[in-house]
């Protein structure tokens, strides 16, 4: 039996610890910010269903925090295709469910699931196994960028034709984290994005993606010509304070304020708990980062559970920051929701997987050294 390290286990209780009250705040908002100007049951309804989802979540956090790490790198391809196909699946016509113009779910009985929420689970770890399992051709031009880049290649697309371009930009950005954890040469990130670059501006052309270009110009130009989503998230967060108004007492969320308990929950903590409530979220979501780092800062760098540990966590928290940027106006407007706050099946199940997940890549054993690099003992030491 390995002997445990009580620093390593008293990091990992701080980790878990600063989710579990980020899970705990995201209750409550998610509760206040489902009121309405006239309350009826749905306010319950949303709560109910965030309870479930979050009983679910957390147990396959549970689950997946005891699974090995060799098992996530034998699964990685597994989960992808699993990710890939349920992307194609929810483009067919009459299978995926159509809101507002995009095509991004499948439902079935009031359950809806958002297949590139596990995308963001799976691309990080397809990515991590090719970067190990190829590690020596990765300084190659061909063999070393194509392989490397085939899972976003064949996954983004299909994103972008939901529509859903910040979802897939996010992606690309984590997909791009990764490869940069992992030792992916600079040169191949310069040509790579020569290549990519002239189909993303393409893309981005679309009337609807300028437009929140602008809107986003707009907002820092002349308010009155903001969309009306930033100029509501902007007056809430300014109605809050310091102290803000108190939880349930805030005014925006009462129609003025859309998705207040989905993408904008964090404009919602700004009214009710002013910018103490906000700068607690920020400062919850550094301990996380920062108490992730710890309990992985012990894996070998080019072991295959760093390189994923690494990219999950810090694409988890980069979420939580874009969200922040997207309310407070810094960047355009994106559906992205924040993560462990938001109203959503989806994405509460995948976040607390993800969680989980970094939990079983951190754990290794204290007394006898792994070999970061044996390609015959991948599997075994990950």
């Amino acid at each position: 039996m390995s002997a445990r390290n009580p620093v390593f286990d008293e990091q990992r209780s701080c980790f878990i610890a600063m989710a579990t009250v980020l899970v705990g705040v995201g209750v409550v908002m998610v509760h206040s910010a489902s009121i309405t100007s006239r309350p009826s049951e749905f306010e319950a309804v949303y709560l109910s269903r965030h309870l479930t989802f979050l009983a679910i979540g957390v147990a396959a956090a549970f689950c997946a925090s005891l699974i090995p790490a060799r098992i996530w790198i034998r699964v990685a391809p597994a989960l992808f295709l699993v990710s890939l196909a349920l992307l194609i699946v929810v483009l067919l016509p009459g299978v995926g469910t159509r809101v507002n113009g995009s095509q991004r779910w499948l439902r079935y009985q009031g359950f809806s699931v958002q297949p590139s929420e596990l995308a963001k689970v799976a691309l990080p770890l397809i990515c991590s196994r090719l970067i190990v399992r190829r590690r020596q051709q990765m300084r190659r031009w061909m063999s070393g960028i194509i392989p490397l880049l085939l899972p976003a290649i064949v996954t983004l697309p299909l994103i972008v034709a939901e529509p859903d371009l910040g979802t897939a930009a996010f992606l690309a950005i984590g997909y791009a984290m990764t490869l940069y954890i992992g030792g992916w040469p600079i040169r191949n990130f310069v040509l790579s994005g020569l290549l990519i670059a002239p189909a993303a501006w393409l893309v981005a052309l679309r009337p609807y993606q300028m437009a929140r270009i602008t809107g986003f110009l707009q907002a820092w130009n002349d308010m009155n010509q903001a969309p009306w989503q930033i100029r509501q998230s902007l007056y809430s967060l300014g109605a809050g304070g310091l102290g803000g108004s108190g939880i349930g007492r805030g005014w925006q969320k009462l129609s003025f304020l859309p998705e207040a308990n989905t993408d904008f929950v964090f404009s919602v903590v700004g009214e009710e708990l002013g910018l103490a409530g906000t700068l607690t979220i920020v400062c919850l979501w550094i301990a996380v980062f920062v108490t992730g780092m710890l309990v992985l800062s012990r894996l070998p760098r080019c072991s295959f559970k760093y390189i994923a540990g690494v990219s999950l966590l810090a694409q988890l928290v980069l979420q939580a920051a874009v969200n922040v940027a997207v309310v407070t106006a810094m960047v355009p407007t994106k559906g992205l929701p924040h993560p462990l706050l938001s109203y959503g099946g989806s994405n509460l199940v995948t976040t607390l997987l993800t969680l989980g997940i970094i939990l079983s890549l951190s754990q290794r054993s204290f007394s006898t050294p792994l070999l970061a690099d044996n390609p015959a003992r991948l599997d075994d030491q990950s």
